[in-house]
């Protein structure tokens, strides 16, 4: 198992943390003075043992639990289907992220090619709206409005050129620029998703951010306090944005048997208070799995990995429930959903923060 732990040196750390993470935003749930908290609204994933999405579900067969206590359930709204479909309103968008800073350059035209395939997918008539995003050293591109013609952005996709890399992988620097430009990026990319209406699904086809932790590396107080601002403002964001983010790494069977591809989950439980944060809790995988969207590793067909990514949609109940008091600033809730029927795996987001 190969694992890459950032080595003791406070001074990067010390700047990385001032320039990504000082100025983050509180995105939190708070009421006004004699309010009632305001719902948290869910996008509830449930499929069965093989991972096929299940419909039909009532709501009274769903109890959602905030911080391990029954919530009162105060809108209910079952996946649409054949026979019942959804009442008219704004089509889920799917937005494709094509990592080039943290992917190498041989696998990033194999990424390319694999979302070429999706997009080329019933002769290039996309179910959705579609975007591509474009992350390269030179920032984020964002495909400026949704298509559902696939053969027009595949064309496109083939016919760009690849941004030329200037920061290094591997030295301990290379890698404090490379999860800078993440986290810009993530920012960038929140802010051109708020812009859209309804419900959407990221999709960021890397290998993953560096997570910069280790048993080598010690935060001070006023860093670890940075760390948990930047968890906040993302979990926020994308849960009042209605944005599910999912990961897939496009090294496939190349992975196979790497630390990186499990060391992500000792992160992912939820980060109750500053003490205990660390830069491994703003990792793009945990980010992922929090939101309720899936982690794919050792998949080498990319199509195939978007298309399970997108089959949540068929399996996706929203539910809100009513938010539960804090009785501190910041305080964690965790969520946990669970079904009646018996044989089913449910999935959604790991928790909200809280205001008095």
């Amino acid at each position: 198992m190969r694992v890459r732990f950032a080595g003791r040196c406070g001074f990067w750390i010390f700047c990385f943390l001032r320039v990504s993470l000082a100025s983050a935003a509180q995105q939190t749930d708070a009421a006004e003075p004699g309010e009632a908290a305001p719902p948290v609204k869910l996008a509830v994933v449930v499929t069965d043992k093989s991972g096929k999405p299940v419909q039909n579900l009532e709501q009274q067969g769903f109890t959602v639990y905030d911080n391990g206590k029954p919530a009162k359930i105060v809108s209910f709204r079952a996946p649409p289907t054949a026979a019942a479909p959804a009442a008219k309103e704004l089509p889920v968008q799917i937005v494709i992220v094509i990592d080039e800073v943290n992917t190498g350059y041989e696998k990033v035209a194999y990424a390319d090619e694999g979302v070429r395939q999706f997009l080329l997918q019933n002769n290039g008539q996309l179910a959705h709206p579609v975007s591509l995003a474009m992350f390269s050293d030179s920032g984020l591109q964002m495909q400026k409005a949704p298509l559902t013609d696939g053969k027009l952005m595949a064309n496109a996709l083939q016919q760009r050129g690849h941004a030329v890399r200037t920061i290094g992988r591997g030295a301990l620097g290379g890698d404090q620029d490379r999860m800078r430009m993440s986290l810009d990026a993530m920012e960038a990319l929140i802010r051109e998703v708020q812009k859209i209406s309804g419900r959407k699904l990221v999709i960021w086809v890397s290998p993953g951010w560096p997570l910069l932790s280790g048993p080598q590396v010690t935060l001070t107080t006023d860093q670890r306090q940075r760390v948990f601002n930047s968890v906040m403002q993302f979990s926020g964001e994308l849960r009042q944005s209605g944005m599910t983010l999912y990961s897939i790494d496009p090294l496939g069977l190349s992975d196979a048997g790497d630390g990186r591809t499990t060391y992500y989950q000792n992160f992912t439980k939820g980060l109750l208070k500053p003490a205990n944060a660390d830069l491994g809790d703003v990792g793009l995988q945990v980010l992922a799995e929090q939101s309720g969207g899936q982690v794919i590793f050792g998949n080498s067909a990319i199509a195939s990995s978007i298309n399970r990514c997108i089959s949540d949609l068929d399996g996706t109940y929203l539910i809100s429930i009513e938010g539960a008091p804090a009785e501190r600033a910041n305080e964690f809730h965790s969520l946990a959903v669970k079904v009646a029927a018996p044989g089913l795996k449910v999935r959604t987001r790991n928790g909200y923060y809280a205001q008095p």
